[in-house]
């Protein structure tokens, strides 16, 4: 049986009462460097995102769920994008806001993201990209058995400054 419950979260699909939630993280410049976000996006776009979230991940590549604490409470999103199905591969992201960071909830997340894409997608590798600035997600990424597989030199390109990013992997064997 699926489980995307955790001990202090849980993953579930979006609703469209997260349109709130995601107008403010989506427009939040100081994510845009992860997400590739050059513009904010209207109400009116990302209630219509939400309104296709329900589409399968074998049409649209991309499976993207939130990330919620045992009070119900938005926290995060947990993404699967680029899914390729005839090479079993996906990449992974997740971004949680200002004050869940740094309690474990990202490692729950992975777990339980990493779970669901192996036994249920039968992908056999996930890949990882993580500018090499941000400490705290390179630890958690090799923390769960993600292996660093390459640096991308001057890939990121973001407040008039290039920044280098890294390529982690993990294959299930």
């Amino acid at each position: 049986m699926l489980n995307l419950k955790g001990k202090h979260i849980y993953l579930r699909a979006l609703e469209p009462e997260d349109l709130e939630f995601l107008y403010q993280l989506e427009n939040n410049p100081e994510v845009w460097e992860i997400s590739g976000t050059t513009a904010p996006y209207s109400k009116h776009v990302l209630k219509q995102y939400l309104e296709n979230t329900h589409r399968d991940i074998y049409d649209v590549k991309q499976l993207r769920l939130c990330i919620c604490n045992t009070k119900d409470i938005v926290i995060g999103l947990v993404d699967l994008f680029d899914f390729d199905p005839k090479n079993r591969r996906a990449g992974i992201g997740i971004i949680l806001v200002e004050g869940e960071r740094d309690k474990g909830v990202g490692a729950e997340t992975l777990l339980l993201i990493c779970d669901y894409a192996f036994s249920v997608l039968d992908v056999r590798q996930l890949y990882a990209n993580v500018t090499l600035d941000n400490e705290k997600s390179l630890y958690l990424f090799r923390k769960l058995g993600f292996e660093q597989v390459g640096v991308k030199k001057d890939w990121i390109f973001f407040n008039g400054h290039y920044k280098d990013e890294v390529l982690f992997q993990k294959i299930n064997t």
